[in-house]
């Protein structure tokens, strides 16, 4: 199966005359620079992330400009802004998210230990990748029974394209609640923002999140893979188009996310961009299973 492609439609037109849409995004407070800030052009399939200094950069079509801006970043209250606005001042200021977190305090020892969707390597297949603008790839795991559970591991599995030559990619994990009306990811339980840098030589990356003591809520979970369209990431994949038979090149960004077929339904695959959550759901040839991240969670039980 050939690996899934965000966005899924490509639309072909004529090419129109482009400016380079730059600047830097600040926090409102301290005024130091953001890294890996999200922005998207609303209704189109453009978008680019901040760098480590929280400088961005894409190159637009020029009615590109009327359009709006989606700016996201994990800590950060989601902003929408005029493209035109923001490509005159150059640089933005994103507000700090206020909230209030429960103190936890793990006074018993944990005992037993679950891990929701194990992975083996002969099931891995395919792949998530992603092109023109930022994407959060979610995955649903349910909370089953009645025992509180805390977030112990996370596991991602990822495979290097063969059009991508640098050693490394860099992705962000977000952890979210559930919606308790549109039952979509919700408010974002890790609120700090955690990039993970994947080898390309290794077959997945693991991170140990016990110490934020994230408790499982009753309506479940959404594990949460972002891309970051910072340069780093980036390069240039050539393909024969189907239709044409003309040879198409495209940028995308790393990482590819592996993907299973799971015949588990209590898993459920949402996407985020262009500033909304969407259902995407990808059967097997037999219908009898779904294609979902190959991502696994270890709990830890009290």
């Amino acid at each position: 199966m050939r690996y899934l492609l965000f966005p899924l439609l490509v639309v072909f037109q004529m090419q129109a005359q482009e400016v380079l849409f730059e600047g830097h995004v600040y926090d409102n407070k301290s005024k130091e620079p953001i890294p890996y800030v999200n922005l998207s052009f609303l209704n189109t399939l453009k978008g680019t992330s901040t760098d480590e200094v929280g400088h961005y950069f894409v190159d637009i079509p020029t009615p590109y400009l009327e359009k709006q801006v989606h700016i996201s970043s994990l800590g950060y209250k989601d902003t929408i802004v005029a493209a035109q606005q923001l490509y005159e001042a150059k640089r933005f200021h994103m507000v700090e998210e206020s909230f209030e977190l429960d103190e936890v305090v793990i006074t018993q020892k944990l005992g037993n230990s679950d891990v929701l969707n194990p992975i083996s390597s002969y099931s891995l297949t395919s792949g998530f990748s992603s092109s023109a603008t930022p994407w959060v790839l979610a995955l649903y795991f349910p909370n089953i029974g009645a025992q509180k559970k805390y977030v112990d591991k996370l596991t991602i599995f990822l495979k290097k394209d063969e059009n991508f030559n640098r050693e490394s990619a860099k992705f962000r994990i977000r952890i979210y609640g559930v919606d308790a009306t549109t039952n979509k990811p919700g408010t974002d339980l890790l609120r700090k923002s955690i990039v993970l840098e994947h080898d390309v030589t290794q077959d997945y990356v693991s991170i140990d999140l016990a110490a934020f003591n994230i408790e499982i809520p009753r309506e479940g979970v959404y594990i949460g893979l972002e891309w970051l369209f910072v340069a780093s990431n980036w390069y240039k994949k050539s393909e024969v188009h189907p239709i044409t038979n003309k040879k198409v090149i495209e940028d995308r960004f790393a990482p590819t996310f592996r993907g299973v077929y799971t015949q588990n339904q209590n898993y459920k695959v949402m996407i985020y961009g262009m500033g909304e959550w969407t259902d995407f759901k990808v059967r097997s040839r037999n219908n009898t299973k779904n294609f979902i991240p190959a991502v696994s969670l270890k709990l830890k039980k009290e």
